[in-house]
């Protein structure tokens, strides 16, 4: 299991952008629908150059709703939830390094030219501690997740978080690595 300083460490340092990943693990296989392509399309291209996730996470029908994505990386997934909302929606996104934060945030001012959304938020801190990131209570319709929560240390602290945040019959997204069998440790480092 690896720390918290060596996964920041990682993706701030030594990941610059999607093809410096050394595994293929955290990759996604299978092409997006043609709604999500386009969605793709209008985002900033130093966002999507700095893409790691594994998979497609986001639900239909999300119009109106507030979607949280945890561990946002460079923010990808939140822009394409942003279109997916609509102005009356919001999406935030957490993620612990500052790097992937500052991407996306610059991300922000080039989709904010281009689509006009304004409906997203970014915030630096841990996914185990998402009751520091000042968003009450009960106020989340959607929680998203692209391949982060396997590099948790605490992933009950992470699920007991994001439960703490939705609202009543709010739903949790997440597409992650897992094993079905114990890992040969020199695979897990």
């Amino acid at each position: 299991m690896k720390t918290t300083r060596e996964v920041s460490h990682y993706y701030s340092e030594v990941l610059k952008k999607t093809e410096d990943l050394s595994t293929n693990a955290c990759t996604t296989s299978a092409r997006p629908p043609k709604h999500i392509i386009d969605c793709i399309s209008r985002i900033d291209p130093a966002v999507n150059n700095k893409y790691y996730g594994c998979g497609l996470c986001i639900p239909e029908g999300i119009e109106g709703c507030t979607v949280l994505d945890l561990g946002c990386g460079s923010g990808r997934d939140v822009f394409i939830a942003s279109q997916l909302v609509g102005p009356t929606g919001h999406v935030f996104g957490v993620d612990m390094t500052t790097e992937q934060i500052n991407t996306a945030i610059a991300g922000q001012k080039f989709n904010k030219v281009t689509n006009n959304l304004q409906n997203t938020t970014f915030r630096t801190g841990y996914i185990e501690k998402l009751n520091t990131l000042n968003v009450p209570p009960q106020s989340v319709d959607v929680v998203i997740s692209n391949c982060v929560i396997n590099l948790s240390p605490d992933k009950l602290a992470v699920l007991q978080g994001a439960y703490d945040l939705l609202k009543e019959g709010g739903e949790l997204y997440f597409s992650d690595v897992y094993s079905d069998r114990r890992v040969p440790e020199e695979l897990r480092r």
